[in-house]
Parts: C-alpha cells; sequence; structure tokens
C-alpha cells in the first residue's frame, strides 16, 4: 500500500452502505478510554469475502491487515519485509526454499499454526477450482500450470512444490529462480489458514477466523464490522485499544463531516473537496504523506475498438492531453504529484523510480491532437472515463481530466465522465470486462518492489491486469528480471519492460497518491503505514 522512502527487496470484503442518517452512529463504538478504548474508522464497500487470497482491493485488506499475520510482516514505517511467522527462510539458489515457521504462534480459535496451515491455504488459493483472484501471486510455484490451466480443466488438487516436511517446516519448489519470492510472503494472499476455514467454509465466510491481533467480533453488513483485541495474540505488535469499529460510507464527505463533529475517531481518505479545510478543521491532526499508490486510467484492450494497431498513438496523445499539473495543484492540494512512470518515487532511484513516460506524460495540446488523429481517433467519437461514484473525489477529478482533454482536441464532447454506483458495483463491472473506455485504477502496493508495480497490472493474464495488457516483450523482461539475483541488474531489467509498457502506453498515468487521513481527539499515535492502511494496532484511546 504505501512506500517506504527507500527500496530493499523486500499489500483487502463485505459491507454495503449505511443509511445517511446512520452514518456517524454516535459514539456506540464503545464510548470508554484507555487500552479498552474502541476506535471508530471509516470503511468502504469491498468486493469480495474476506479469504486472503480472493481479495485484492484496499477496503477489504484493512481487513485482513487486522486478523491475519503472514510469515513476513512490512514495517509500518519503511515498508521493509520482516520475518514475522518464519522463523527462517533458507535457500542456496533461488529456486528452492526452504522455511520454519516458528513455533507458539496460534489462530484465534486455538487452532495451532503449522506449515499443513500454509501449505493447504497456498493450495486453495492456487486451485482453479476456488476462483480466487489472487491465484496468480501462486504462479512461480511448480505445478501451478497443473492445478490452475490457463485452458481447460485442472489435471491435480495440489501444487507439486509444495511439501511439508515437518510439523513446522515446508519446503516452496519454483519453476525459475525469484531471488525475491521471501520478500513477496507479507502479501495477505500467503496468510495461513486454519482447519475450520476448510471443514466449515460458510461458517468461516461468516466469521473468518485468523491469527493477527485482532479477530471479527461482529457484521452487519452495509452497517458496520467490529473488531476487538484478541488478548492472547501471541505477537509483539499487540493491540494497543480495544478494538476498531469500521463503518460504511458510501461517501468520505459525509464521514469527514462525521469526524469533524465528533462522531468518528479516524478518516483514512480525506475527499478533495475538504482538503481547503483541513488544516483548519484539524490542525495536527491531519495527516499528509507520500504513499506507494498510484492513479492510472485503464485501457480496455479486451474491446477490439480500443485494441487496434496504431492506437497507442491514441493512448499517448490522450496522455499528453491531460494537464497533469494543473490539476494536482488544484483539486488534490499538495496530496497528490503528477506521474512520470508507472511506479511510485517511494521507492527511490535504487528501487527503479525513474522518469520513464517523459514527454508522453506532459501536457502538450497540439502534441496530443496530432497523436490522438493518428491514432485513428476517438472510438466513437466520445471517451467514456468510469469510476465509482460513491466518494466525493473521483467526479471531480474525472470532470477535470475529460475538461483537460476537450480543450486540447478542441471537441467538448470527446471525453465525459462515467459514474458507477458504489465501489463493489464499479469493480464487478471491471472485472467482468463490462466497461467499454478508459476506467479509472489505483494501485496500492502489495509490497515495496518495483516488480508488484508492474507484473501484476500488466503481465499477460496478471491477477490485477483488468485492462488485459499484452505484450510479449514485456513478459519476457519481467520474467527475465524476476531471475536476477543481482538487484541492481534486476532494477534494470524492470525498467527496460516499464520502457515497453511506455511506448505502448499499456495504461495512462495520472499521479502518485499521498495518504491523506485525518482523526479526532479522543486518539492518538495515529498513522499510516508505507501502503496508506491505518497502523490500528498502534492507534491509543486517550
Amino acid at each position: 500500500m504505501r512506500g517506504a522512502t527507500h527500496a530493499k527487496w523486500a499489500a483487502l470484503a463485505t459491507a454495503v452502505a449505511l443509511a445517511a442518517t446512520g452514518c456517524g452512529g454516535g459514539d456506540d463504538s464503545g464510548g470508554g478510554g484507555g487500552a479498552d478504548g474502541i476506535v471508530s474508522s471509516s470503511w468502504g464497500d469491498p468486493q469480495n469475502p474476506l479469504e486472503p487470497a480472493n481479495t485484492n482491493e484496499v477496503q477489504g485488506g484493512k481487513v485482513l491487515s487486522m486478523i491475519f499475520r503472514g510469515l513476513k510482516e512490512y514495517d509500518p514505517r519503511t515498508g521493509e519485509a520482516k520475518d514475522m511467522l518464519a522463523e527462517k527462510i533458507e535457500t542456496t539458489d533461488s529456486t528452492n526454499f526452504t522455511i520454519t515457521v516458528k513455533d507458539g504462534w496460534t489462530f484465534s480459535n486455538g487452532e495451532k499454526v503449522t506449515a499443513q496451515s500454509f501449505v493447504d491455504a497456498w493450495n486453495y488459493g492456487a486451485a482453479l477450482k476456488n476462483n480466487q483472484k489472487n491465484a496468480y501471486f501462486f504462479g512461480y510455484i511448480e505445478g501451478y500450470d497443473k492445478v490452475h490451466p490457463d485452458k481447460g480443466e485442472a489435471t491435480a488438487d495440489t501444487l507439486s512444490g509444495l511439501k511439508v516436511t515437518g510439523p513446522q517446516t515446508f519446503t516452496v519448489k519454483l519453476t525459475q529462480k525469484f531471488s525475491t519470492f521471501p520478500d513477496t510472503l507479507g502479501y495477505a494472499a500467503f496468510a495461513p489458514l486454519p482447519k475450520s476455514f476448510f471443514d466449515d467454509h460458510a461458517g468461516w465466510l461468516a466469521k473468518p477466523v485468523g491469527n493477527g491481533p485482532y479477530t471479527i467480533d461482529s457484521y452487519a453488513k452495509g452497517s458496520q464490522m467490529q473488531l476487538k483485541r484478541w488478548d492472547d495474540y501471541p505477537g509483539e505488535d499487540k493491540a494497543q485499544n480495544g478494538g476498531i469499529t469500521l463503518k460504511v460510507y458510501t461517501d468520505n464527505n459525509t464521514a469527514y463531516t462525521d469526524l469533524t463533529a465528533g462522531n468518528l475517531d479516524l478518516v483514512d481518505d480525506v475527499p478533495a473537496s475538504q482538503l481547503k479545510n483541513v488544516s483548519a478543521d484539524l490542525g495536527d491532526r491531519y495527516i499528509n504523506t507520500p504513499a506507494g499508490i498510484i492513479q492510472t486510467l485503464s485501457i480496455p484492450f479486451y474491446d477490439p475498438d480500443w485494441n487496434k494497431p496504431g492506437q497507442e498513438k491514441l493512448r499517448q496523445g490522450l496522455s499528453m492531453a491531460i494537464d497533469r499539473n494543473q490539476i494536482t495543484e488544484t483539486i488534490f492540494q499538495k496530496t497528490r504529484t503528477p506521474a512520470v512512470d508507472w511506479t511510485s518515487p517511494v521507492l527511490g532511484e535504487e528501487g527503479g523510480f525513474k522518469d520513464v513516460c517523459g514527454d508522453f506524460c506532459k501536457y502538450d495540446a497540439a502534441q496530443a491532437k496530432k497523436l490522438v488523429a493518428e491514432g485513428g481517433g476517438i472510438p466513437g467519437g466520445t471517451m467514456k472515463i468510469s469510476y465509482n461514484a460513491d466518494t466525493g473525489s473521483h467526479k471531480e477529478w474525472v470532470d477535470a481530466v475529460c475538461n483537460s482533454i476537450n480543450r486540447a482536441l478542441g471537441d467538448n464532447k470527446a471525453c465525459v465522465g462515467n459514474p458507477v454506483g458504489t465501489f463493489a458495483d464499479y469493480r464487478n463491472q471491471v472485472t467482468t470486462q463490462k466497461l467499454d473506455g478508459p476506467f479509472r485504477a489505483g494501485w496500492q502496493m502489495d509490497y515495496p518492489l518495483i516488480q508488484n508495480f508492474l507484473q501484476p497490472l500488466y503481465y499477460t493474464g496478471a491477477s490485477s491486469n483488468d485492462g488485459k495488457y499484452t505484450s510479449a516483450d514485456f513478459d519476457k523482461l519481467v520474467n527475465q528480471a524476476n531471475a536476477e539475483t543481482d538487484i541492481k541488474k534486476a532494477v534494470g531489467l524492470f525498467q527496460q519492460a516499464e520502457e515497453v509498457l511506455r511506448d505502448d502506453m499499456g495504461a495512462i498515468p495520472l499521479w502518485y497518491q499521498n495518504g491523506s487521513a485525518g482523526y479526532s481527539e479522543r486518539v492518538e499515535n495515529v498513522t499510516l503505514n508505507p501502503f496508506s492502511v491505518p497502523v490500528y494496532n498502534e492507534i491509543k484511546v486517550k
């Protein structure tokens, strides 16, 4: 989610909207203070149930970050991947790994966390029959092509590259060298699962059981989820509060109003329309910090009208028609920075951040108009930019982007916004390829590696490649980079892949996003981690 200031090869399901009259909810989330105080926080409407391997969006991820701990955990300050449940991860060839799981960890139902807990979870996540959105993350493990073939039915139930070798040890065999594989293992898809997940799947989905510092106490769809501190949590990062109540909002302006009225403790996405007021409203209780987040416009390559030879010029022209500087200054007021590549500045130069986009990300109306014409013009004459309409900020910037494009092209019908219901409605249309024009996309890093900004989004068939972009040259360079054990060389190969993406304009970079949050006078020690997710377990109630 948000970025470390240095890059070491070192990541979200269920609710609908509160009625407007119930959004604030008063102080119904636990009025007490101190270590037992309950923190109330704004929440969105996640797309899927909270299976770790089936959650690849932010809102569900917030919950997973509280109820699960994996082999690695990303440092809440730097983003560095540190051992959590991993006692050690050993390899001599970057292909075969031996993983030792720490003893003494249990799930909140008392079940012991073992090597089998991880192997069963990974096999479940990878299996085609389970239709998990993050299955792709297991793609480097030997046997993935048998349990999750590109075409046809699976010919195996489990990954041949996973072997339990003892109560707390298992081995992983990959199909190619992947030197940074251990540092990806803090991502939620790799979390362990208890036997209850498999024995009573429906029951588990109704009330997920994990091994993190919080447990889910209750959940009312469309209203709120209540998480309580797990007092027997064995980790060092114990909760410093009594629990977190996540309240569902369909409009973050309403959440902000509740915050300033004292009816909510935390808003982790301050709406653009309130940025002009935030300093006066909150003072030093406003957080604005760099984050590993990039906003882009995805291109529907699955639509033949948007996937014709020569249309890279159309996409490049549209990119040059967007005045990023003006939009970030006037609408986002220093909480966004114009993008110059497809990653994030938080990676730093050593980690791969570089001005790859060049002139294609600079506003130039004349050149934009020329390239759009050379690229065959906008299909149908009007481009619709789709976005979810359940927050207060997307309409403003989408309208501004369209105004910029229309002005540059001299055509007030070239671009229009296309609002789509709630976030869940929107994501469902995205993932089923129902959108017929460019659409809003945001990427919150899973782990602070340049690989994570490129491969999941643009590699052929990747889990979050919603626009269905494909390039054999891009894929080849990504494969070479992953196999490279020299970090500097690996970064260089990823940057070459990014240059292929630029020449195709496989997606249009817009801007990098800061973490933007505000909190009430009732709480303290509130921070955002490098992924822009609140460090919930560290929040203290006064």
